[in-house]
Protein backbone atom coordinates (compact mmCIF):
# COMPACT_ATOMS: atom_id res chain seq x y z
CA UNK A 1 0.00 0.00 0.00
CA UNK A 2 3.05 1.96 0.67
CA UNK A 3 4.27 1.28 -2.72
CA UNK A 4 1.33 2.78 -4.46
CA UNK A 5 0.83 5.91 -2.44
CA UNK A 6 4.51 6.19 -3.40
CA UNK A 7 4.19 6.02 -7.26
CA UNK A 8 0.92 8.21 -7.01
CA UNK A 9 2.79 10.79 -4.90
CA UNK A 10 5.17 10.79 -7.75
CA UNK A 11 3.11 10.46 -10.62
CA UNK A 12 0.96 13.70 -9.00
CA UNK A 13 4.53 15.45 -8.78
CA UNK A 14 5.53 14.62 -12.15
CA UNK A 15 1.94 16.29 -13.27
CA UNK A 16 2.69 19.44 -11.39
CA UNK A 17 6.74 19.55 -12.85
CA UNK A 18 4.59 19.77 -16.63
CA UNK A 19 1.92 22.35 -15.84
CA UNK A 20 4.84 24.66 -13.80
CA UNK A 21 6.45 24.71 -17.13
CA UNK A 22 3.68 24.86 -19.00
CA UNK A 23 3.48 28.45 -17.64
CA UNK A 24 6.64 29.37 -18.83
CA UNK A 25 6.50 31.59 -22.12
CA UNK A 26 9.27 30.46 -24.49
CA UNK A 27 9.54 33.52 -26.60
CA UNK A 28 9.42 37.25 -25.97
CA UNK A 29 6.19 37.46 -27.37
CA UNK A 30 4.45 35.18 -24.90
CA UNK A 31 6.27 37.02 -22.33
CA UNK A 32 4.21 39.42 -20.57
CA UNK A 33 5.09 42.79 -18.78
CA UNK A 34 9.07 44.15 -18.31
CA UNK A 35 8.08 45.72 -21.78
CA UNK A 36 11.18 48.16 -21.67
CA UNK A 37 13.18 44.89 -21.06
CA UNK A 38 11.75 43.34 -23.70
CA UNK A 39 12.38 45.62 -26.71
CA UNK A 40 16.19 46.28 -25.39
CA UNK A 41 16.81 42.43 -25.59
CA UNK A 42 14.91 42.18 -29.09
CA UNK A 43 17.67 44.24 -30.38
CA UNK A 44 20.61 42.54 -28.57
CA UNK A 45 19.60 39.67 -29.31
CA UNK A 46 19.01 39.67 -33.30
CA UNK A 47 22.14 41.89 -33.24
CA UNK A 48 24.41 39.22 -32.07
CA UNK A 49 22.76 36.45 -34.23
CA UNK A 50 23.48 38.93 -37.33
CA UNK A 51 26.95 39.00 -36.21
CA UNK A 52 26.83 34.97 -34.92
CA UNK A 53 28.65 36.10 -31.96
CA UNK A 54 27.35 35.43 -28.64
CA UNK A 55 24.79 37.73 -26.84
CA UNK A 56 27.14 40.01 -23.80
CA UNK A 57 26.68 38.99 -20.63
CA UNK A 58 23.30 39.76 -18.65
CA UNK A 59 22.36 40.61 -15.03
CA UNK A 60 19.09 40.61 -13.93
CA UNK A 61 17.94 41.96 -10.85
CA UNK A 62 15.27 42.82 -8.98
CA UNK A 63 13.04 41.73 -5.95
CA UNK A 64 11.76 37.46 -5.98
CA UNK A 65 9.28 36.21 -8.29
CA UNK A 66 9.23 38.67 -10.76
CA UNK A 67 10.80 36.07 -13.71
CA UNK A 68 14.53 36.15 -13.75
CA UNK A 69 14.77 32.46 -14.48
CA UNK A 70 11.89 32.65 -17.23
CA UNK A 71 13.64 35.70 -18.82
CA UNK A 72 16.98 33.75 -19.12
CA UNK A 73 15.12 30.62 -20.51
CA UNK A 74 13.37 32.74 -23.15
CA UNK A 75 16.56 34.37 -24.21
CA UNK A 76 18.30 30.79 -24.44
CA UNK A 77 15.37 30.00 -26.76
CA UNK A 78 15.16 33.50 -28.69
CA UNK A 79 18.96 32.52 -29.24
CA UNK A 80 18.72 28.89 -30.24
CA UNK A 81 20.91 27.70 -27.67
CA UNK A 82 21.31 25.21 -25.02
CA UNK A 83 21.17 26.68 -21.49
CA UNK A 84 22.59 25.71 -18.42
CA UNK A 85 21.62 26.27 -14.83
CA UNK A 86 23.08 26.45 -11.59
CA UNK A 87 23.25 28.60 -8.96
CA UNK A 88 25.86 30.45 -6.29
CA UNK A 89 25.08 28.56 -3.38
CA UNK A 90 25.56 25.38 -5.63
CA UNK A 91 29.42 26.36 -6.48
CA UNK A 92 30.82 25.68 -3.36
CA UNK A 93 34.86 25.71 -5.05
CA UNK A 94 36.38 26.62 -8.31
CA UNK A 95 36.39 22.96 -9.56
CA UNK A 96 32.45 23.12 -9.21
CA UNK A 97 32.57 26.20 -11.70
CA UNK A 98 35.02 24.96 -14.00
CA UNK A 99 32.52 21.38 -14.31
CA UNK A 100 29.85 23.35 -15.42
CA UNK A 101 32.03 25.67 -17.70
CA UNK A 102 33.51 22.78 -19.57
CA UNK A 103 29.97 21.55 -20.11
CA UNK A 104 29.57 25.01 -22.51
CA UNK A 105 29.77 25.08 -26.19
CA UNK A 106 29.89 28.21 -28.57
CA UNK A 107 27.06 30.49 -28.13
CA UNK A 108 25.46 28.42 -25.18
CA UNK A 109 23.77 30.06 -22.14
CA UNK A 110 24.87 29.87 -18.14
CA UNK A 111 22.58 30.80 -15.97
CA UNK A 112 23.64 31.50 -12.38
CA UNK A 113 20.61 32.47 -10.19
CA UNK A 114 21.41 34.20 -6.88
CA UNK A 115 25.14 35.05 -8.23
CA UNK A 116 25.73 37.15 -5.46
CA UNK A 117 26.11 34.20 -3.66
CA UNK A 118 28.41 32.86 -5.00
CA UNK A 119 32.03 31.98 -3.25
CA UNK A 120 34.94 34.88 -3.58
CA UNK A 121 37.25 32.37 -5.21
CA UNK A 122 34.64 31.02 -7.86
CA UNK A 123 33.95 34.77 -8.50
CA UNK A 124 37.22 35.35 -9.30
CA UNK A 125 37.60 32.50 -11.83
CA UNK A 126 34.43 34.18 -14.01
CA UNK A 127 36.75 37.56 -14.31
CA UNK A 128 39.03 35.63 -17.10
CA UNK A 129 35.91 33.22 -18.35
CA UNK A 130 33.52 36.03 -18.66
CA UNK A 131 36.27 38.39 -20.82
CA UNK A 132 38.30 36.24 -22.55
CA UNK A 133 37.00 32.65 -22.53
CA UNK A 134 39.50 31.00 -20.33
CA UNK A 135 40.18 30.05 -16.90
CA UNK A 136 43.32 29.00 -15.01
CA UNK A 137 43.48 26.65 -11.91
CA UNK A 138 45.59 24.88 -9.65
CA UNK A 139 45.60 21.19 -10.02
CA UNK A 140 47.15 18.88 -7.36
CA UNK A 141 48.47 19.81 -3.49
CA UNK A 142 51.79 20.39 -2.00
CA UNK A 143 54.96 20.23 -4.41
CA UNK A 144 52.82 18.44 -7.04
CA UNK A 145 50.60 21.22 -7.28
CA UNK A 146 50.68 22.81 -11.03
CA UNK A 147 48.76 25.59 -13.13
CA UNK A 148 46.03 24.35 -15.69
CA UNK A 149 44.72 26.43 -18.52
CA UNK A 150 41.25 26.09 -19.86
CA UNK A 151 39.83 27.71 -22.89
CA UNK A 152 36.22 28.25 -23.29
CA UNK A 153 33.88 28.67 -26.20
CA UNK A 154 32.66 32.25 -26.41
CA UNK A 155 29.34 31.76 -24.23
CA UNK A 156 26.93 34.15 -22.30
CA UNK A 157 26.41 34.49 -18.74
CA UNK A 158 22.96 35.83 -17.53
CA UNK A 159 23.38 36.36 -13.68
CA UNK A 160 20.59 36.84 -11.15
CA UNK A 161 19.87 38.22 -8.18
CA UNK A 162 18.01 40.31 -5.70
CA UNK A 163 20.69 42.12 -4.37
CA UNK A 164 22.37 43.79 -7.07
CA UNK A 165 24.25 45.93 -4.34
CA UNK A 166 25.92 42.89 -2.82
CA UNK A 167 28.10 42.37 -6.34
CA UNK A 168 31.81 43.26 -6.59
CA UNK A 169 32.58 46.06 -8.59
CA UNK A 170 34.80 43.79 -11.04
CA UNK A 171 32.26 41.39 -11.23
CA UNK A 172 29.26 43.95 -11.96
CA UNK A 173 32.05 45.79 -14.63
CA UNK A 174 31.90 42.61 -16.30
CA UNK A 175 28.32 42.34 -17.68
CA UNK A 176 27.41 44.31 -21.31
CA UNK A 177 23.42 44.39 -20.30
CA UNK A 178 22.30 45.48 -16.64
CA UNK A 179 18.53 45.37 -16.13
CA UNK A 180 16.49 45.92 -13.66
CA UNK A 181 12.78 44.13 -13.18
CA UNK A 182 9.87 45.99 -12.37
CA UNK A 183 6.95 45.01 -10.37
CA UNK A 184 4.11 43.84 -12.83
CA UNK A 185 0.91 46.67 -13.40
CA UNK A 186 -2.31 45.16 -12.67
CA UNK A 187 -3.55 44.23 -15.85
CA UNK A 188 -0.26 42.74 -16.78
CA UNK A 189 -0.85 40.09 -14.26
CA UNK A 190 -4.73 39.89 -15.15
CA UNK A 191 -3.32 38.85 -18.27
CA UNK A 192 -1.11 36.47 -16.44
CA UNK A 193 -3.71 34.89 -14.35
CA UNK A 194 -6.43 34.44 -17.26
CA UNK A 195 -3.41 32.70 -19.14
CA UNK A 196 -2.52 30.08 -16.37
CA UNK A 197 -6.00 29.30 -15.70
CA UNK A 198 -6.53 28.44 -19.27
CA UNK A 199 -3.32 26.14 -19.01
CA UNK A 200 -4.86 24.57 -15.91
CA UNK A 201 -8.18 24.18 -17.69
CA UNK A 202 -10.44 26.54 -14.82
CA UNK A 203 -12.72 28.67 -15.74
CA UNK A 204 -12.72 32.00 -14.31
CA UNK A 205 -14.14 35.54 -14.75
CA UNK A 206 -12.72 38.67 -15.82
CA UNK A 207 -13.45 40.06 -12.73
CA UNK A 208 -12.22 36.81 -10.81
CA UNK A 209 -8.98 37.52 -12.55
CA UNK A 210 -8.50 41.00 -12.10
CA UNK A 211 -9.21 40.33 -8.21
CA UNK A 212 -6.46 37.55 -7.88
CA UNK A 213 -3.94 40.31 -10.05
CA UNK A 214 -4.61 42.86 -7.64
CA UNK A 215 -3.62 40.96 -4.31
CA UNK A 216 -0.46 39.57 -6.11
CA UNK A 217 2.04 42.21 -5.08
CA UNK A 218 2.97 43.04 -8.51
CA UNK A 219 4.53 39.37 -8.78
CA UNK A 220 3.66 36.45 -11.26
CA UNK A 221 4.91 34.30 -8.90
CA UNK A 222 2.55 35.11 -6.34
CA UNK A 223 -0.56 35.82 -9.04
CA UNK A 224 0.41 31.85 -9.88
CA UNK A 225 0.09 30.93 -6.31
CA UNK A 226 -3.01 32.71 -5.38
CA UNK A 227 -4.51 31.33 -8.83
CA UNK A 228 -4.03 28.08 -7.88
CA UNK A 229 -5.34 28.35 -4.22
CA UNK A 230 -8.64 30.27 -5.33
CA UNK A 231 -9.27 27.43 -7.78
CA UNK A 232 -9.37 24.80 -5.10
CA UNK A 233 -11.59 27.00 -2.80
CA UNK A 234 -13.86 27.58 -5.83
CA UNK A 235 -13.83 24.00 -6.84
CA UNK A 236 -14.97 22.88 -3.37
CA UNK A 237 -17.28 25.67 -2.04
CA UNK A 238 -18.57 27.00 -5.12
CA UNK A 239 -19.52 25.51 -8.76
CA UNK A 240 -15.79 25.85 -10.24
CA UNK A 241 -15.78 28.66 -12.00
CA UNK A 242 -13.91 31.53 -10.33
CA UNK A 243 -15.56 35.00 -10.54
CA UNK A 244 -14.70 38.25 -7.78
CA UNK A 245 -16.84 36.65 -4.97
CA UNK A 246 -15.19 32.98 -5.01
CA UNK A 247 -11.25 34.98 -5.32
CA UNK A 248 -12.74 37.73 -2.24
CA UNK A 249 -13.77 34.44 -0.51
CA UNK A 250 -11.12 32.69 -0.82
CA UNK A 251 -8.39 35.19 -0.59
CA UNK A 252 -9.45 36.78 2.52
CA UNK A 253 -9.35 33.36 4.13
CA UNK A 254 -5.58 32.88 3.39
CA UNK A 255 -5.40 36.35 4.75
CA UNK A 256 -4.34 38.42 2.05
CA UNK A 257 -5.92 41.80 1.81
CA UNK A 258 -6.88 44.23 -0.85
CA UNK A 259 -3.20 45.58 -1.26
CA UNK A 260 -1.68 41.92 -1.11
CA UNK A 261 -0.70 41.99 2.17
CA UNK A 262 -0.43 39.21 4.68
CA UNK A 263 0.28 38.14 7.97
CA UNK A 264 4.08 39.03 7.74
CA UNK A 265 3.25 42.23 6.24
CA UNK A 266 0.86 43.23 8.68
CA UNK A 267 2.88 42.40 11.88
CA UNK A 268 5.79 44.08 10.66
CA UNK A 269 3.87 47.61 10.07
CA UNK A 270 1.90 46.10 13.32
CA UNK A 271 5.57 46.66 14.79
CA UNK A 272 6.71 49.15 13.18
CA UNK A 273 3.58 51.89 14.30
CA UNK A 274 2.33 50.58 17.82
CA UNK A 275 5.87 50.02 19.09
CA UNK A 276 8.21 52.25 18.05
CA UNK A 277 5.91 55.24 17.09
CA UNK A 278 6.05 54.67 13.09
CA UNK A 279 9.82 55.22 13.63
CA UNK A 280 12.53 55.09 12.67
CA UNK A 281 13.80 51.91 13.09
CA UNK A 282 16.50 49.41 12.25
CA UNK A 283 15.71 46.87 10.09
CA UNK A 284 17.46 44.36 12.27
CA UNK A 285 15.10 44.92 15.39
CA UNK A 286 12.00 44.96 13.22
CA UNK A 287 13.43 41.16 11.83
CA UNK A 288 13.59 40.22 15.61
CA UNK A 289 9.62 41.06 16.33
CA UNK A 290 8.43 39.57 13.36
CA UNK A 291 10.45 36.46 13.95
CA UNK A 292 12.20 36.95 10.46
CA UNK A 293 15.61 37.31 9.39
CA UNK A 294 16.81 40.73 8.24
CA UNK A 295 17.53 39.29 5.07
CA UNK A 296 14.18 37.71 4.32
CA UNK A 297 12.54 41.07 5.30
CA UNK A 298 14.59 43.47 2.91
CA UNK A 299 14.47 40.79 0.45
CA UNK A 300 10.82 39.57 0.07
CA UNK A 301 8.72 42.18 2.59
CA UNK A 302 10.05 45.63 2.35
CA UNK A 303 10.11 46.17 -1.27
CA UNK A 304 6.91 45.71 -1.88
CA UNK A 305 5.91 48.17 1.11
CA UNK A 306 8.54 50.81 -0.48
CA UNK A 307 7.00 50.00 -3.89
CA UNK A 308 3.31 50.93 -2.33
CA UNK A 309 4.41 53.53 -0.27
CA UNK A 310 3.77 51.79 3.28
CA UNK A 311 7.23 52.49 4.23
CA UNK A 312 10.65 54.39 3.81
CA UNK A 313 14.20 54.33 4.54
CA UNK A 314 16.17 56.97 6.09
CA UNK A 315 19.45 57.57 7.65
CA UNK A 316 18.09 56.83 10.76
CA UNK A 317 15.90 53.48 9.59
CA UNK A 318 12.33 52.75 8.52
CA UNK A 319 9.77 54.85 8.99
CA UNK A 320 6.18 54.21 8.40
CA UNK A 321 3.97 56.71 5.96
CA UNK A 322 1.08 58.06 6.39
CA UNK A 323 -0.62 56.15 3.80
CA UNK A 324 0.18 53.38 5.89
CA UNK A 325 -1.39 54.33 8.92
CA UNK A 326 -4.85 54.78 6.81
CA UNK A 327 -4.52 51.56 5.47
CA UNK A 328 -4.18 49.61 8.75
CA UNK A 329 -6.92 52.09 10.73
CA UNK A 330 -4.56 54.06 12.61
CA UNK A 331 -4.46 57.27 13.69
CA UNK A 332 -2.61 59.66 11.02
CA UNK A 333 0.20 61.13 12.96
CA UNK A 334 0.30 64.79 11.76
CA UNK A 335 3.73 65.15 11.91
CA UNK A 336 3.85 62.56 9.21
Amino acid sequence: MDEQRMIVSDRLNEVEEVIEKSLRPSNLAQYIGQEPLKEQLEIYIKAAKAREEALDHVLLFGPPGLGKTTMAFVIANELGVNLRQTSGPAIEKPGDLVAVLNELEAGDVLFIDEIHRLPKIAEELLYSAMEDFYVDILVGQGVAAHPMHFSLPPFTLIGATTRAGMLSEPLRARFGIMSHMEYYKVEELQEIVDRSAEIFNVEIESNGAFEIARRSRGTPRIANRLLKRVRDFSQVKSDGVIRKKQADEALTMLCVDSCGLDIVDRKLMKALIEMYNGGPVGIGTLAVNVSEDAETIEDMYEPYLIQIGFIRRTMRGREATAAAYTHFGYTVDKSL
